[in-house]
């Protein structure tokens, strides 16, 4: 628990101490829970950016922002944790000035911040980012920019997240599905997304012989999500062969066993029959 002395100096030192062995307890805590190493990690702006592909920015001016909503630093990951607690002495005699400012009640300059979806990346403010939740402050003022970006940022959570979010935006590039069926089609695998691409991609090479015609990748899509897709989802459903996964992880599974098992791309009663039994013995 915290006790302050009523002396400025003394308690803003304190205040950097106690923030440091929450950093090292915290780390330890990861690893004796064998979390990923990622779980304690500030997310780099520019990593986020690449792996959702930025299509343009706007201005948002000053607003007020919550701080359990800042995850993420433009230039300063090496410096603070996820939580913004410091990871060495480096910053210290900064973060002392600042704590000492704002326990003296003096004004503290708005933060500047990029805006992904719901969450906020530090442009400049860092050390005032870190003081305000040693002080378990709720928000803080910044200036925001926002990111537009091809895909949104929802999921994100670890770095590790950024594999999945990445190959997704490749997957949407080469599949671009409209809206409904953008959200509906979603795994959770990063590679599965390569695997779906060169499913759809070879759905849409033999739709194009039968009809012995071209057809650009927004039709395939269209038509594969129509024509495909949701009618064998359908099938798959009625056959309980869903579970736990997503209709795409579903779709893309059995797929797989059933070639694996029958050598066709067809789907019926007797593939899906089939698929239920598994290889004969």
């Amino acid at each position: 628990m915290r006790r302050d002395t009523g002396f400025p100096h003394a308690d803003a030192e304190n205040d950097f101490l106690r923030s440091r062995r929450q950093q090292v307890l915290a780390r330890l805590s990861a690893w004796l829970r064998r979390e990923p190493d990622d779980v304690n990690i500030m997310l780099p702006f520019t990593e986020v950016v690449e792996a959702l592909g930025q299509v343009g920015e706007r201005r948002l001016g000053l607003r007020v922002i919550r701080l359990d909503t800042v995850v993420g630093s433009v230039d300063r990951t090496r410096d603070f944790d996820r939580r913004f607690r410091p990871t060495s002495a480096r910053v210290r005699e900064r973060w002392e000035r600042l704590a000492r400012a704002q326990r003296r009640g003096e004004a503290v300059p708005p933060i500047a911040v990029y805006r992904i979806g719901d969450l906020h990346f530090v442009q400049d403010g860092h050390h005032r980012v870190s003081v305000a939740i040693a002080h378990h402050n709720d928000t803080i003022d910044a200036y925001v920019t926002e990111i537009i970006t091809k895909i949104d940022a929802a999921g994100i959570r670890f770095r590790g997240d950024l594999m999945v979010k990445a190959d997704r935006r490749l997957f949407l590039e080469r599949v671009p599905l409209p809206g409904e069926a953008r959200a509906a089609v979603v795994l959770t695998d990063a590679w599965e997304y390569t695997e779906l691409s060169e499913t759809v991609e070879a759905w849409g090479f033999r739709l194009m012989q039968d009809e012995g015609t071209f057809l650009d990748r927004t039709t395939v899509a269209r038509r594969w999500y129509h024509e495909e897709f949701r009618p064998v989802v359908r099938l798959l459903r009625s056959a309980e062969l869903i579970a736990n996964r997503t209709e795409a992880e579903a779709y893309l599974r059995v797929g797989c066993e059933r070639y694996r098992l029958m050598r066709t791309h067809r789907w019926d009663d007797e593939i899906i029959e089939a698929v239920r039994r598994g290889p004969r013995r």
